[in-house]
């Protein structure tokens, strides 16, 4: 992929989109497989550190540049920190009891986090009053898909921890993109993605061994696959893909994978789990989906 700030081939564009679209969709399926027999800390941590240690390794090979000043991988450190721990570290222990497809609806609130969170900054992207209002619908999107009753969602028992630690969880991921934003580090992007993984991978890490999560650890065919998975695809395909299109696009334009992921995540879900999906999931998608789409094109006005 193009390293470079300037304007990127477009169908490099398309091929980062379309990795965004369909396998982070698929990766919450993985996730709730592979936590079923690995501690979430642990199965985000080894994720990581696997795939950041092979991304570097790759780039020291290669002689890709890495970053030149301390502040540089500074600031990788704390992208890493909120996308990876205070992000996808959520995401991966909330799927102990929320299904996978439930968890991508719940994300897909990203684009709308990172919208308002952007607005409210200083010399952030204002919002109209359109915005707002997509704002407002999206999350009423969440509300109905978590009612009538909060402990009882999709037709079976979850924690309602569960669920927060999903909003948490977007909300440190927007939080993260948008740093990322504001703070660009020049490199290899490639080896900068690594460098963020291999930060969030040893935070995670050190947080499962303090918890005494490798004692739990159940070494199945099916959990090392979705590990394998999870390094391969959603990893080094997938970050690497985000982190190229931080770089190049807006990040409300680079957060519109979160229109696809839920659709997918839920169909992945249905057919290999057995997901139940009922009419009131349905309805939450497209009121959540529609508020997205609500402020994507407010901001594009305000552009």
């Amino acid at each position: 992929m193009d390293t470079s700030t300037g304007h990127p081939p477009r169908v490099r564009l398309v091929v980062a989109y379309l990795s965004l679209f369909i396998i982070w969709g698929s990766t919450y399926l993985a996730i709730r497989i592979g936590v079923m027999d690995i501690p979430p800390a642990l199965l985000a941590g080894m994720r990581f550190l696997v795939s950041g240690s092979i991304l570097v390794g790759t780039g020291r090979i290669w002689s890709r540049p890495f970053p030149s000043t301390a502040t540089g991988w500074r600031h990788l450190a704390v992208i890493g920190l909120f996308l990876l721990v205070g992000g996808n570290g959520l995401v991966v222990w909330a799927e102990q009891w929320v299904p996978s497809g439930l968890a991508a609806l719940i994300v897909a609130t990203v684009p709308l986090f990172m919208s308002s969170i952007d607005a409210v900054i200083p010399g952030g992207h204002r919002l109209s009053g359109l915005g707002w209002v997509g704002i407002l619908i999206g999350f009423g999107g969440v509300v109905v898909l978590v009612s009538p009753s909060l402990g009882m969602v999709l037709g079976e028992q979850i924690d309602i921890g569960g669920i927060i630690g999903l909003v948490c969880a977007s909300f440190f991921w927007s939080t993260g993109s948008i740093y990322s934003k504001r703070h660009p580090v020049g490199g290899d992007i490639f080896v900068n993605t690594g460098i963020q993984m291999l930060a969030g991978g040893l935070v995670l890490t050190v947080i499962g061994l303090a918890a005494g999560e490798w004692a739990s650890i159940r070494w199945t065919a099916s959990g090392v696959l979705a590990v394998v998975y999870l390094i391969l695809f959603g990893s080094i395909v997938g970050f690497t893909a985000y982190a190229y299109l931080l770089r190049h696009v807006p990040a409300a334009k680079a957060s519109t994978y979160a229109y696809v992921n839920p659709i997918v995540a839920v169909i992945l879900g249905a057919l290999i789990l057995a997901e139940p999906v009922d009419f009131r999931t349905v309805i939450a998608t497209a009121v959540i989906l529609g508020g997205v789409a609500i402020v994507q094109l407010a901001r594009m006005r305000s552009v």
